[in-house]
Order: structure tokens, then C-alpha cells, then sequence
């Protein structure tokens, strides 16, 4: 039974993210260790510069593959809400099953000062064991924004299951613009 369950989520998430399958093409083609960032506005490329600027500053890259990012170009996703953008990668199931978090590059990402990314978690109820801890994940909400200086440590600590995505989406909660920026602040 729980096989079959998991076949049908998986069969569900393939033909909801079926559409925008071509336009995240390139996610097959990232490095597995890479944070992932969607853009989905075209906009402003004085903004998008900006953006790829600070996240170079930020990357202490010295050949450690956890700060580096790869950016998936999907004009089709301009205005996706969140659970579109989920489609859409869920439909590469090796990857949905690498990702713990994505980083989107939207018009608010575009317009706003602090060039701040949606940060949105991958996690489903189905990944956790009780209801209780999925509430706990989720209790700021799934998504949070970050400035780009923050990619780097969300992803890398998440992945390594250092921190959970709770303790970052509790910090943006904290933001007067609800907003993470660092531990440090």
C-alpha cells in the first residue's frame, strides 16, 4: 500500500509539472551540489546583474561545490505562484529528490532594493514522519524571502542538515521586511 501511494504522488507530481517541463531543462544539467536559483523575471537586467553580483561576493568558492549556484532561465514561471514553481521541478524527479530548498528570482526579487530571492522549501508532509514536525517546518510558512548574500549558508546548511529551513524562515519572520539576512544582525 505505501508503495502504491508513493507511485501515485510521484505519477501526480509528474503531470502537474508536465507543462513546464522544457522550460526547467537545465535543472538535469546542475551541479548536484549547487543551490538552485529559478528566474522567472526578465525585466530589469541592471537588477538581475546586481543580484549574480552579490551572490559572487558572498561565495567563499574555493573549489567547495556548496557555494555554488546554478540559475535555470523560465520566463514561462513570470507570476507562477509557489506551488506552479514546485510543479515544475517536482516533474524532474531525480532532482526533486536532491533539493531540499529554491531559490527564485522574481519580480519582487527584481523591483526591491535588497534584491531579496523567495527561498521555497521542497518538503513535503510526505517526507516527514508525523504531522508535528512538517508544522514545525512549516510554521513561517513555506517560502521566506533572503538577500542573495544568504544563498550560500541556507543551501549549504540545509543540505548538510546542519539547520533546517525553520530556523531560517523564523529569522526572515523576525525582519521588519521579512527578510533573512544572517545570524549575525
Amino acid at each position: 500500500m505505501r508503495y502504491l501511494l508513493a507511485r501515485i504522488r510521484t505519477t501526480d507530481r509528474i503531470l502537474r509539472g508536465v507543462v513546464m517541463m522544457a522550460a526547467l531543462s537545465g535543472l538535469s544539467e546542475r551541479n548536484e551540489f549547487s543551490a538552485v536559483i529559478i528566474r522567472t523575471d526578465f525585466t530589469d537586467e541592471a537588477a538581475w546583474r546586481e543580484v549574480t553580483a552579490e551572490l559572487e561576493r558572498s561565495s567563499h568558492y574555493d573549489g567547495d561545490p556548496a557555494d555554488s549556484y546554478d540559475v535555470v532561465d523560465a520566463p514561462e514561471l513570470d507570476g507562477a505562484d509557489t506551488d506552479a514553481i514546485l510543479a515544475a521541478i517536482s516533474a524532474h524527479e531525480e532532482l526533486w529528490d536532491q533539493l531540499s530548498v529554491v531559490f527564485v528570482a522574481d519580480s519582487t526579487t527584481m523591483r526591491a532594493d535588497h534584491h531579496a530571492l523567495l527561498a521555497v522549501t521542497t518538503m513535503t508532509r510526505e517526507d516527514f514522519d508525523d504531522d508535528e514536525d512538517y508544522e514545525a517546518t512549516v510554521e513561517f510558512g513555506r517560502e521566506f524571502r533572503t538577500v542573495p548574500s544568504g544563498v550560500h549558508s541556507i543551501h549549504a546548511n540545509l543540505e548538510l542538515a546542519n539547520m533546517d529551513f525553520e530556523s531560517f524562515s523564523s529569522r526572515a519572520h523576525e525582519d521588519s521586511e521579512g527578510v533573512f539576512r544572517s545570524f549575525a544582525e
